[in-house]
């Protein structure tokens, strides 16, 4: 198996219903029979069922559970129509990665599979701990049931999902960038040179998508036993299609080009696991989408500037040059590409700033968050967000004709900073 399809099994695990429905069944279905034993060998007699009422509970337990169950695909399937359409698709595969629906779903898979199992067990004699523990697990999803009501109802406010997007960005930051940044040591260019020598070109060959994640060790394994370096042309995010150059070998002998495009995953949805600028486009597109004429809803925008202004903070606190893989004996063995400074701040703000011209509230934030940033950051951050802050008061004094409203939006909303206003 490559290191592709290893990670593929790991995103369906994390993001799919259906392996935590399956292991539910049959783990119902190795529990059945080993309480069947543990009844027998006890002699348990608690609850002390007659056929006819342990036949009556365990049917209405049943066909109740069974309508837990529906109620909540049915519950899943309307958040993601909900937060598809409020917020943004890309949070889609987010609300099925939630832990909770993952855990409810499997443990009332798990309780209609015990309870049929029991109900057929039901003949002369009632296995009485058999029933007793259905019983149990039924009366705890009810519990469950009204947790998993009160969670998802939470889950479908738009601070709340912001929230999950912006701590799931700060960890893919703190992993893709782990250097903090150093003022006296200079960032050089976000794609180291190469050596010279030979060029050797793999092409992409599957599906067409977006490029997930790849396997830094994988590459630099296969680099070290070609004694050459390899370089991932895409950075994670961009788009591939069949036949465009996925990695380029130079010097050395030919690199196994299996074992190369084994090591880079390609999706139809970009993932947040090694990509920080997924986590800026989905608060971008929440914001973008608030702003529309047909939704208006400038506060959302301004809550999604303030997790935007976090997780710009935590970035430029971060060296982001790094995109070199050595191996062992500290030769270059893998180059990729990585966003620099400037590409993040465009994204985070220049989108904003477009759509929200006419928005007191939300071209405040944006002065307030780019007037943050300037004082908290280094003075090498600096320039593209002084170039932010001139096309802001371009944009101010062109969408505002009076004077009044003018001033009003080119004054930093200072409490914003900290928290939106809203």
């Amino acid at each position: 198996m490559t290191w592709e399809q290893r990670y593929r099994l790991r995103l369906t695990v994390r993001t799919s219903l259906v392996p935590w429905a399956v292991t539910a069944l049959a783990a119902a279905l190795v529990a059945n029979p080993a309480v069947r034993a543990l009844d027998a060998a006890t002699g348990w007699r608690v609850f002390g069922f007659t056929t006819d009422g342990a036949r009556a509970v365990l049917g209405a337990l049943a066909g109740s559970m069974l309508t837990f169950l529906v109620f909540v695909l049915s519950s899943v399937l309307i958040v993601v129509q909900l937060a598809a359409g409020q917020l943004t698709p890309r949070v889609i595969a987010l609300v099925f990665a939630m832990r909770l629906v993952k855990v409810t779903l499997a443990a009332f898979t798990f309780t209609l599979v015990y309870t049929l199992a029991a109900l057929s067990r039901v003949e002369t004699a009632v296995p009485d701990l058999h029933v007793g523990v259905a019983v149990v697990l039924n009366l705890l999803c009810i519990v469950l049931f009204f947790v998993f009501v009160q969670e998802l109802s939470g889950a479908l406010r738009p601070s709340t999902m912001m929230q999950l997007v912006a701590d799931r960005g700060r960890a893919v930051i703190d992993e893709v960038y782990p250097t903090a940044y150093d003022p006296a040591r200079p960032e050089g260019p976000t794609r180291a040179t190469l050596p010279a020598g030979p060029v050797r070109v793999v092409e992409y060959a599957g599906r067409s998508g977006s490029v997930l994640a790849f396997d830094a060790a994988g590459l630099s394994r296969a680099a070290r036993d070609a004694d050459s370096v390899v370089e991932l042309v895409p950075q994670v995010g961009d788009f591939v299609a069949p036949g465009d150059p996925l990695v380029r070998v130079v010097g050395g002998k030919p690199a196994d080009e299996a074992a190369v495009r084994g090591c880079v995953a390609v999706g139809p949805e970009r993932t947040l696991e090694q990509d920080p600028r997924f986590a800026f486009r989905i608060l971008v597109d929440v914001a973008a989408r608030a702003l529309s004429p047909a939704v208006n809803d400038p506060t959302t925008a301004v809550m999604a500037l303030d997790q935007i202004a976090s997780l710009l903070l935590l970035v430029g606190r971060r060296r982001l040059d790094e995109g070199l893989v050595r191996d062992a004996a500290g030769a270059v063995r893998v180059v990729y590409g990585t966003p620099d400074w400037p590409d993040f701040v465009t994204l985070a703000v220049s989108e904003v700033r477009h759509y929200g011209g006419g928005s007191i509230q939300v071209d405040r934030r944006l002065r307030a968050l780019l007037d943050h940033l300037i004082g908290e950051l280094p003075a090498a951050r600096h320039a593209p967000l002084r170039e932010e802050l001139v096309l802001l008061g371009r944009a101010v004094e062109r969408g505002f004709q009076d004077d009044t409203d003018r001033r009003r939006a080119a004054v930093g909303d200072q409490q914003g900073v900290g928290g939106s206003e809203g």
